[in-house]
Protein backbone atom coordinates (compact mmCIF):
# COMPACT_ATOMS: atom_id res chain seq x y z
CA UNK A 1 0.00 0.00 0.00
CA UNK A 2 1.23 3.44 -0.91
CA UNK A 3 0.93 6.43 1.40
CA UNK A 4 0.14 9.61 -0.50
CA UNK A 5 0.22 13.13 0.87
CA UNK A 6 -2.20 15.69 -0.56
CA UNK A 7 -1.46 19.33 0.16
CA UNK A 8 -1.66 22.83 -1.24
CA UNK A 9 -1.59 26.43 -0.16
CA UNK A 10 -4.60 27.96 1.58
CA UNK A 11 -7.49 28.40 -0.86
CA UNK A 12 -6.04 26.05 -3.46
CA UNK A 13 -9.00 23.69 -3.17
CA UNK A 14 -7.17 20.68 -1.73
CA UNK A 15 -10.21 19.68 0.33
CA UNK A 16 -12.33 19.59 -2.83
CA UNK A 17 -9.78 17.34 -4.51
CA UNK A 18 -9.63 15.16 -1.40
CA UNK A 19 -13.37 14.58 -1.79
CA UNK A 20 -12.79 13.58 -5.43
CA UNK A 21 -10.33 10.88 -4.38
CA UNK A 22 -12.68 9.75 -1.61
CA UNK A 23 -15.46 9.39 -4.19
CA UNK A 24 -13.11 7.15 -6.17
CA UNK A 25 -12.93 4.81 -3.18
CA UNK A 26 -9.61 5.98 -1.78
CA UNK A 27 -9.45 6.24 2.04
CA UNK A 28 -8.71 9.89 2.86
CA UNK A 29 -7.48 11.08 6.25
CA UNK A 30 -8.21 14.77 6.85
CA UNK A 31 -5.49 16.01 9.20
CA UNK A 32 -7.31 19.27 9.93
CA UNK A 33 -10.39 17.46 11.25
CA UNK A 34 -8.29 15.36 13.59
CA UNK A 35 -6.35 18.44 14.71
CA UNK A 36 -9.63 20.13 15.69
CA UNK A 37 -10.62 17.09 17.76
CA UNK A 38 -7.22 17.03 19.46
CA UNK A 39 -7.59 20.73 20.30
CA UNK A 40 -10.56 19.81 22.50
CA UNK A 41 -8.66 17.28 24.65
CA UNK A 42 -8.36 18.57 28.24
CA UNK A 43 -4.57 18.21 28.37
CA UNK A 44 -4.23 20.03 25.03
CA UNK A 45 -6.58 22.81 26.12
CA UNK A 46 -4.35 23.34 29.15
CA UNK A 47 -1.22 23.53 27.00
CA UNK A 48 -2.82 25.94 24.53
CA UNK A 49 -4.09 28.20 27.31
CA UNK A 50 -0.58 28.20 28.77
CA UNK A 51 0.75 29.19 25.37
CA UNK A 52 -1.82 31.77 24.23
CA UNK A 53 -3.45 32.95 27.44
CA UNK A 54 -6.73 32.43 29.26
CA UNK A 55 -8.59 34.55 26.68
CA UNK A 56 -8.61 31.66 24.18
CA UNK A 57 -10.63 29.48 26.58
CA UNK A 58 -14.37 29.72 25.91
CA UNK A 59 -17.04 29.59 28.67
CA UNK A 60 -17.62 25.92 27.74
CA UNK A 61 -13.95 25.18 28.46
CA UNK A 62 -12.99 24.61 24.84
CA UNK A 63 -10.60 26.66 22.71
CA UNK A 64 -11.88 29.60 20.66
CA UNK A 65 -10.33 28.49 17.38
CA UNK A 66 -11.04 31.73 15.54
CA UNK A 67 -9.39 33.84 18.24
CA UNK A 68 -6.44 31.45 18.45
CA UNK A 69 -5.99 31.51 14.67
CA UNK A 70 -5.92 35.29 14.65
CA UNK A 71 -3.19 35.22 17.27
CA UNK A 72 -0.92 32.52 15.84
CA UNK A 73 -1.03 33.65 12.22
CA UNK A 74 0.42 36.99 13.26
CA UNK A 75 3.00 35.36 15.51
CA UNK A 76 5.22 32.75 13.78
CA UNK A 77 6.83 31.63 17.04
CA UNK A 78 3.46 30.97 18.66
CA UNK A 79 2.31 29.15 15.52
CA UNK A 80 5.36 26.91 15.68
CA UNK A 81 4.72 26.16 19.36
CA UNK A 82 1.06 25.35 18.64
CA UNK A 83 2.06 23.00 15.84
CA UNK A 84 4.45 21.33 18.26
CA UNK A 85 1.52 20.58 20.54
CA UNK A 86 -0.93 19.37 17.89
CA UNK A 87 0.99 17.68 15.10
CA UNK A 88 2.78 14.89 17.01
CA UNK A 89 -0.65 13.73 18.18
CA UNK A 90 -2.02 13.89 14.63
CA UNK A 91 0.93 11.80 13.38
CA UNK A 92 0.31 9.12 16.01
CA UNK A 93 -3.40 8.96 15.19
CA UNK A 94 -2.64 8.74 11.46
CA UNK A 95 -0.27 5.80 11.96
CA UNK A 96 -3.01 3.86 13.72
CA UNK A 97 -5.53 4.84 11.03
CA UNK A 98 -3.25 3.56 8.25
CA UNK A 99 -3.19 0.09 9.80
CA UNK A 100 -6.98 -0.15 9.49
CA UNK A 101 -6.84 0.51 5.73
CA UNK A 102 -3.99 -1.77 4.67
CA UNK A 103 -6.14 -3.64 2.13
CA UNK A 104 -6.31 -0.63 -0.20
CA UNK A 105 -3.93 0.14 -3.06
CA UNK A 106 -3.17 3.53 -1.59
CA UNK A 107 -4.39 5.97 1.04
CA UNK A 108 -4.26 9.75 1.21
CA UNK A 109 -3.62 12.19 4.00
CA UNK A 110 -4.82 15.70 3.25
CA UNK A 111 -2.80 18.22 5.25
CA UNK A 112 -2.27 21.95 4.86
CA UNK A 113 1.30 22.05 6.17
CA UNK A 114 2.66 18.74 4.93
CA UNK A 115 5.94 20.33 3.87
CA UNK A 116 6.20 22.88 6.66
CA UNK A 117 5.81 20.19 9.35
CA UNK A 118 8.27 17.83 7.70
CA UNK A 119 5.56 15.15 7.45
CA UNK A 120 6.05 14.86 3.68
CA UNK A 121 9.07 12.62 4.38
CA UNK A 122 6.70 9.90 5.59
CA UNK A 123 4.86 9.57 2.27
CA UNK A 124 5.64 7.64 -0.89
CA UNK A 125 4.17 10.26 -3.21
CA UNK A 126 3.03 13.85 -2.85
CA UNK A 127 0.15 15.53 -4.72
CA UNK A 128 0.09 19.33 -4.64
CA UNK A 129 -3.04 21.30 -5.55
CA UNK A 130 -2.33 24.77 -6.92
CA UNK A 131 -4.30 27.81 -8.05
CA UNK A 132 -3.46 31.44 -8.89
CA UNK A 133 -2.92 33.63 -5.82
CA UNK A 134 -5.84 36.00 -6.47
CA UNK A 135 -8.22 33.08 -6.87
CA UNK A 136 -7.00 31.60 -3.60
CA UNK A 137 -7.42 34.90 -1.76
CA UNK A 138 -10.95 35.39 -3.07
CA UNK A 139 -11.94 31.81 -2.17
CA UNK A 140 -10.76 32.14 1.42
CA UNK A 141 -12.29 35.61 1.91
CA UNK A 142 -15.63 34.25 0.69
CA UNK A 143 -15.38 30.95 2.59
CA UNK A 144 -14.12 32.21 5.95
CA UNK A 145 -15.30 35.82 5.97
CA UNK A 146 -11.74 37.08 6.39
CA UNK A 147 -10.20 40.33 5.22
CA UNK A 148 -7.56 40.30 2.51
CA UNK A 149 -4.95 41.16 5.14
CA UNK A 150 -5.95 38.18 7.29
CA UNK A 151 -5.76 35.83 4.31
CA UNK A 152 -2.33 37.14 3.33
CA UNK A 153 -1.11 36.59 6.90
CA UNK A 154 -2.01 32.92 6.50
CA UNK A 155 -0.44 32.75 3.03
CA UNK A 156 2.78 34.24 4.37
CA UNK A 157 3.00 31.57 7.08
CA UNK A 158 3.01 28.78 4.50
CA UNK A 159 5.72 27.60 2.16
CA UNK A 160 5.38 29.46 -1.19
CA UNK A 161 3.32 27.60 -3.76
CA UNK A 162 6.26 27.57 -6.17
CA UNK A 163 8.39 25.68 -3.63
CA UNK A 164 5.64 23.10 -3.09
CA UNK A 165 5.46 22.48 -6.83
CA UNK A 166 9.19 21.71 -6.90
CA UNK A 167 8.74 19.08 -4.21
CA UNK A 168 5.64 17.46 -5.68
CA UNK A 169 5.35 14.17 -7.55
CA UNK A 170 2.01 15.25 -9.02
CA UNK A 171 0.49 18.71 -9.46
CA UNK A 172 -3.20 19.51 -9.96
CA UNK A 173 -4.05 22.95 -11.31
CA UNK A 174 -7.39 23.74 -9.67
CA UNK A 175 -8.51 26.77 -11.63
CA UNK A 176 -11.07 25.02 -13.79
CA UNK A 177 -13.15 22.37 -11.98
CA UNK A 178 -13.54 20.01 -14.92
CA UNK A 179 -9.86 20.15 -15.81
CA UNK A 180 -8.91 19.54 -12.17
CA UNK A 181 -11.16 16.47 -12.15
CA UNK A 182 -9.51 15.12 -15.29
CA UNK A 183 -6.09 15.58 -13.70
CA UNK A 184 -7.22 13.83 -10.51
CA UNK A 185 -8.53 10.86 -12.48
CA UNK A 186 -5.23 10.49 -14.30
CA UNK A 187 -3.27 10.69 -11.05
CA UNK A 188 -5.59 8.08 -9.53
CA UNK A 189 -4.87 5.77 -12.47
CA UNK A 190 -1.12 6.25 -12.12
CA UNK A 191 -1.15 5.69 -8.36
CA UNK A 192 -3.15 2.46 -8.68
CA UNK A 193 -0.71 1.22 -11.33
CA UNK A 194 2.24 2.17 -9.15
CA UNK A 195 0.72 0.43 -6.15
CA UNK A 196 0.23 -2.76 -8.18
CA UNK A 197 3.82 -2.61 -9.39
CA UNK A 198 5.05 -2.08 -5.85
CA UNK A 199 2.99 -5.01 -4.57
CA UNK A 200 4.26 -7.31 -7.35
CA UNK A 201 7.90 -6.47 -6.65
CA UNK A 202 7.39 -6.88 -2.92
CA UNK A 203 5.83 -10.31 -3.40
CA UNK A 204 8.63 -11.44 -5.72
CA UNK A 205 11.40 -10.64 -3.24
CA UNK A 206 9.89 -12.46 -0.29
Amino acid sequence: MLKVGLTGSIGSGKSTLARVFSTLGVPVYIADIEAKKILNLPEVVAQVVSLAGEQVRQPDGLIDRKLLAGMVFSNPEMLQSLNGIIHPRVRSHFKAWVLTHSEHDYIIQEAAILFESGSYKNFDKIVVVVAPLEERIERVMLRDGLSREDVMARVDNQLPQEEKIKMADFVILNSDRDQALIQALEIHRQLKALALEFKTIKNNIK
